[in-house]
């Protein structure tokens, strides 16, 4: 009489490292599985980060989903800065793997410079938008240049 032969083979036992001692189909499965899952991640990091390069140099038509804060209206100019700070060190930190801590003296740098050259009317439509218009954008973009920061692409 024929026994038939199990098509997956049994996990028998994992040694500290992790390595099978028997079953190296389910080893090799469990690490196709596992490269299908970093791949995953990866692809889904560039997809944000395509979406925030995209947010951040495209066109300043209204967003529909977007509400900017309306603290934003009576904040001062040093509120105003921080928060464009904090903003510049969480998108650099995304594009160059840099802790946030480490951008804070270019990122002051870039608010400082952006901030100081933006006119009245500029600084009201951040007020009432939350994100730079385009003739804005165009100063913060020099301000990255000259602060060495990278730009969105």
């Amino acid at each position: 009489m024929k026994t038939d032969r199990c098509v997956r083979p049994v996990l028998d036992a994992v040694d500290a490292s992790g390595v099978q001692e028997r079953g190296q189909s389910f080893a090799l499965r469990n690490t196709a599985t596992m490269s299908t899952r970093r791949l995953s991640l990866l692809t889904a990091g560039l997809l944000a980060l395509g979406a925030t390069a995209a947010l951040a140099s495209g066109s300043s038509a209204p967003f529909e989903q977007y509400q900017p804060d309306p603290a934003l209206r009576t904040a001062s100019k040093a509120n105003l800065e921080g928060r464009v700070r904090h903003a510049c060190a969480v998108v650099q930190a995304r594009m160059t793997s840099a802790p946030e801590a480490s951008l804070e003296r270019p990122c002051g740098c870039y608010a400082k410079q952006t901030l100081r050259t933006l006119d009245e009317s500029e600084i009201e439509a951040y007020r009432t938008t939350g994100y730079f218009n385009d003739s804005a954008r165009a100063k913060a973009l020099s301000a990255l240049d000259a602060c060495k920061l990278q730009r969105p692409v």
